[in-house]
């Protein structure tokens, strides 16, 4: 089931509790009792917050381009404008946060301030980066790439017949991993601007 079919399958149960632009919302999730989802659509795009106990647990993040989870959704999600806060069963909202846990809660609220845009600079996208590996203009395959920005591991696949592999993620600079058969480990910088970009890696 995508993303957002799940979303709206959850909301045909759940009871509306209020809308408001995100600042307004962690008010009216507050209290030990209340389980549930703030929800925000908008240019094609769907947000969502999963809260526990009156606690932001969850973060979805999903539009043309794919989806994202967890830590890596909330400054999308936080850049949304306006919030339905609906009120769900326990067991769901619990079982929706397993799998898009935000570990650093801290950053919902730091992604209010984050979210203002600078004029002049275009917004964060999220987009599928190929990355394509050569040895002597031959593709390399079998090697385990992994992309890590500020010192986290975001993903990691194995190259294919053509030497690709792919990732989901929001533009801006990374590091590519490189482990080949032999366990040596190489590191490139990667500058991932649009969708669908490929970068070619020469060993």
């Amino acid at each position: 089931m995508k993303v957002r079919q799940m979303i709206d399958t959850i909301l045909l149960e759940a009871r509306e509790r209020g809308m408001s632009p995100l600042p307004g919302i962690f008010p009216m999730a507050e209290g030990s009792g209340f389980f549930g989802l703030a929800v925000a659509r908008g240019d094609g795009a769907i947000g969502c917050l999963a809260f526990v106990r009156g606690e932001p647990e969850g973060a979805i993040f999903s539009d043309e381009n794919g989806d994202l989870f967890g830590d890596k959704a909330v400054i999308l999600v936080t850049r949304m404008d306006q919030f339905t806060l609906y009120e769900v069963k326990p067991d769901i909202a619990e079982a929706l946060v397993m799998g898009c846990r935000v570990f650093d809660a801290t950053r919902l609220r730091q992604g209010l301030s984050e979210a203002i845009p600078e004029i002049g600079v275009k917004s964060e996208g999220v987009g599928k980066l190929t990355v394509v590996l050569m040895k002597n203009h031959e593709p390399q395959q079998g090697v385990r790439l992994s992309i890590r920005k500020d010192g986290r591991v975001l993903g990691s696949d194995f190259t294919d017949g053509t030497g690709s592999a792919g990732f989901r993620l929001m533009h801006g600079d990374y590091e590519c991993i490189v482990q080949d058969r032999s366990q040596q480990i190489r590191v490139f910088t990667l500058h991932f601007r649009e969708n669908n970009q490929k970068i070619l890696i020469e060993l």
